[in-house]
């Protein structure tokens, strides 16, 4: 195949004496040996050949000196015994100067400032050099900068932190008819020198009274505002009545300390924890806290007696951290929001946040955060280093349901109603949510529930329960109306939180007693009715005998089974054909005339 045109063709100079010309040698011929293209360079003004020699790997390039000739006219030929194609540039060399890269490049600095100096080999060139520097986070600036005739050159570079390290290379191009940039030169790293901290420390503290006086454990932290500046770092404490000024206490931890506690009594104390390196201390970050009033007492007080001063209210949480307002007041200049990290743990990894003067809402949001965990907040009002106590908030970040269900102290059993009590069920934080109310299951064994005044309630076998709601957490005791007597009975208490309930897995079982209403009812209409009817036949029939005896038939007696002897019409019995039974005799005296 014949060659191609030689592609981005093109001549610079690094001094304006030696040119070199580059390009691109096109696809491949497929021949080879004496049969390879050939490239030759001239120059058309001056008709002569280029004195160069090409040499080729990924692109192509030819080098020679132009001496004084400035306009140049240089065409390139590639040709093999299939054709041949040529590629003109015609340019000035003072407009095609690429300098070399700058080398050996060194460095003097401070805290804040770092001079860096270069050589260059473009003597009686002009140059326009660029500095790029590469900051702690990542950022890139680049520092234009005009360098002479001289030998070196340098740029100061400002503004930086102490005790920093940045990395930092220099390219140049011409000043006049600028061309191209030349490489990088090499990177230096630098380290600027330590200086005074910069800055407060983010300080707080937790205040607990005890007897005598208070236990106050002080927290620090860097703040983003502050900064080392310095190889080391460690803390100084210290704490001093506010008003008899006696002199004061100090302790100093090194830089693994982020924690202190500290004894104080009843009176105003001035705290102050200042950070320091190898070259001085920072400013110090102050809080005063006030002396221990009859309120401090009353805290005690209540702390002693597990009661609380502040109610505390409910917050909710969302995916992304838990939503805390307040009512802003214009006292206050600033505002703190502190938690535990781990509340059931100790240490609880105590944090806290500081929020501006006109902030009344905040969304707190930690890695630390899972849901079912309560986390409780305390928000003060902070004026003078003195801080407030506000409100207290509670909250979880998702409300999971219970873990266990409320265990059943006490059944009470009749023969259409039972009442379950569950006096011991907690509520407070060991629980994965805020408890509700309670759910009562109820239904009997073998058959599907629907009693009066109940919810269905259809389990993932399809069994139906009876469901009954207690809104009211603190209602711990319920009565289920309307069973059946002499029935058994299946029925659980489930207690709910914002996060709903566990599965129903376990149930309790019961028999409701035989009515003995009924067996009443059934004395009183069968068997005392025909109590009272035999006795009343027995009783009549001995009344009857008594009031009323039956009066014998004398034709029906034995005493007439004699003989007949009539005298008229009527029947005489003869005493001697009578036999007595038995004989009496009556000495009375009118017996006797009888």
């Amino acid at each position: 195949e014949p060659p191609d045109t030689p592609k981005y063709f093109s001549c610079q100079t690094q001094d304006m004496r030696i040119v070199t010309c580059t390009w691109s040698q096109g696809g491949d011929t497929n021949l080879y040996g004496r049969h390879s293209p050939k490239y030759t360079l001239s120059e058309e003004f001056s008709k002569r050949t280029v004195p160069c020699t090409v040499s080729c790997s990924e692109q192509c390039s030819c080098s020679w000196d132009v001496g004084q000739q400035r306009i140049c006219n240089i065409t390139v030929t590639v040709e093999n015994p299939l054709g041949k194609k040529t590629a003109t540039d015609v340019f000035d060399v003072t407009h095609r100067i690429c300098p070399a890269a700058p080398f050996q490049l060194w460095e003097e600095y401070t805290d804040t400032e770092i001079t860096l100096y270069w050589k260059h080999q473009n003597k009686g060139i002009e140059l326009f050099c660029q500095t790029e520097v590469f900051q702690p986070d990542g950022k890139v600036e680049l520092h234009n900068s005009s360098d002479t005739h001289l030998h070196y050159a340098s740029i100061t570079l400002g503004g930086l932190q102490p005790y920093t390290t940045y990395t930092a290379r220099v390219h140049c191009g011409a000043a006049k008819h600028f061309w191209k940039w030349s490489e990088w030169s090499e990177a230096r790293t630098i380290r600027t020198k330590e200086a005074t901290p910069s800055g407060k420390l983010d300080i707080w503290r937790e205040i607990t009274p005890v007897l005598g006086g208070r236990n106050v454990t002080l927290f620090w932290k860097q703040a983003p505002s502050f900064r080392a500046n310095g190889r080391s770092i460690s803390y100084e404490v210290s704490w001093e009545k506010v008003e008899d000024g006696s002199k004061p206490e100090s302790i100093s931890f090194s830089s693994v300390y982020n924690s202190t506690r500290i004894s104080i009594d009843n009176h105003s104390y001035r705290i102050s924890i200042m950070a320091k390196n190898n070259v001085n201390y920072s400013l110090p970050s102050v809080l005063i806290i006030p002396k221990a009033t009859s309120n401090s007492r009353k805290t005690l007080i209540c702390s002693l007696l597990g009661t609380e001063e502040l109610k505390e209210e409910r917050v909710n949480g969302t995916e992304d951290g838990i939503f805390i307002s307040w009512e802003p007041r214009r006292i206050y200049d600033s505002y703190v929001i502190d938690w535990c990290n781990f509340p059931m743990l100790q240490p609880c990894d105590f944090q806290w946040k500081r929020f501006g003067p006109n902030t009344s809402s905040a969304l707190i949001n930690s890695a630390a955060f899972v849901p079912g965990v309560r986390y409780n907040f305390h928000i003060y009002g902070s004026v003078a280093n003195r801080a407030v106590l506000l409100a207290k908030k509670t909250g979880y970040l998702r409300e999971l349901p219970p873990l266990l269900d409320p265990p059943v102290e006490k059944v009470e059993l009749t023969f259409n109603a039972v009442t379950l009590s569950w006096g011991s069920y907690p509520k407070n934080e060991s629980q994965p949510g805020f408890v509700r109310g309670y759910h009562v299951y109820v239904s009997p064994v073998h058959e599907d529930c629907s009693l009066k005044g109940s919810k269905k309630h259809v389990l993932p076998d399809e069994s139906v329960l009876c469901k009954y709601t207690i809104e009211n957490p603190e209602e711990k005791r319920y009565t289920v109306k309307h069973l059946l007597p002499n029935t058994k009975y299946k029925l659980v208490v489930k207690a709910y939180t914002g996060g709903g309930e566990s599965p129903i897995v376990n149930f309790r079982y019961i028999d409701t007693p035989f009515n003995s209403n009924m067996l009443y009812l059934l004395v009183l209409l069968v068997i005392v009715p025909s109590l009272l009817a035999a006795i009343c036949r027995w009783k009549m029939t001995w009344v009857k005998e008594c009031c009323c005896p039956v009066i014998p038939s004398p034709n029906k007696s034995k005493v007439l089974s004699f003989k007949e002897f009539k005298i008229g019409s009527e029947k005489v019995l003869k005493i001697s054909d009578t036999i007595p039974d038995m004989l009496a005799v009556d000495n009375k005296a009118e017996a006797q005339q009888l």
